[in-house]
């Protein structure tokens, strides 16, 4: 009878290395637009696509708010919209992931990015859905609260009764308040997760959702600039009917992905 005295494997070596956060310059963000301006130039007929799609939900989204009498929910809903854009923009990471590995991915192959950790990046969607339905629920009741309960004017009358209304101040303080918080909370929590969960199978949205608030805390002046240039572009996007959101959606989401390279080491 014989006996294996192969030694065993350290559990260190078995297991994959845990993601570390990286320290950057606070003028990184600047470096990741132009690297996703790059991506988005290679694969325009990918990255427009997706912006454009992404656009057209936008406009129903708005359209049947609309037509169901609550369009003091269309801003919001829109924000909440844009609370789920980390998830939606998984197939751009893809779509760069594959390109910094020298290939030329096709729409299909972008899509794939929804698969790669499936079960963990569903339950990070799951995660920002609570968080996008809680805010859909408090702007209603702040909304409620400052104007009542019967103040229904139409999408026209809309702004021009609130101008009117001596609520309107007390009324923006605090949802802007609240919504300051959600955003910042989100932001946190999603900022470099979703792009790990597609690059890294091994991977739990936890661990990802851990690493991303680490990374934004201790990399907060280069964070914040970036989340004020995620502002700045989407609102100068919103401006023209949703139509700037073609361009600024994927750009935004190619830059995030190497905002992820760049903040997180294997």
């Amino acid at each position: 009878m014989t006996t294996d005295t192969t030694p065993a494997a350290p559990t260190d070596q078995l297991a994959a290395p845990a993601p570390r956060v990286r320290r950057i310059a606070t003028d990184r963000p600047w470096t990741w637009l132009t690297l996703g301006w790059r991506d988005m130039m290679a694969n325009k007929a990918i990255s427009l696509s997706y912006g454009a799609v992404l656009t057209l939900l936008g406009w129903i989204l708005a359209l049947l708010l609309f037509e169901v009498g609550t369009a003091w929910a269309i801003l919001p809903a829109t924000a909440g919209f844009f609370i789920m854009a980390p998830l939606l923009a998984a197939g751009l990471y893809e779509t760069s992931r594959r390109r910094q590995a020298g290939e030329s991915p096709t729409l299909a192959e972008a899509m794939g990015g929804f698969r790669r950790n499936g079960i963990q990046i569903a339950m990070m969607g799951a995660l920002l859905l609570v968080i996008h339905l809680f805010w859909v629920r408090i702007a209603g009741l702040i909304f409620m609260l400052f104007f009542g309960i019967n103040f229904a004017p139409s999408l026209v009358e809309l702004p021009f009764a609130m101008l009117q209304s001596p609520q309107l101040f007390p009324f923006l303080v605090v949802g802007t308040g609240f919504g300051f918080a959600l955003a910042a909370v989100t932001f946190a929590v999603s900022a470099v997760s979703f792009p790990m969960l597609v690059d890294r199978e091994d991977v739990s949205f936890l661990e990802a959702v851990t690493v991303s608030i680490q990374a934004v805390m201790e990399n907060w002046r280069a964070m914040a600039l970036w989340a004020g240039l995620i502002v700045v572009f989407t609102g100068l996007a919103l401006a023209p009917l949703f139509l700037g959101l073609v361009v600024a959606l994927p750009l935004i989401g190619h830059a995030t992905w190497h905002a992820y390279k760049d903040l997180v080491e294997r």
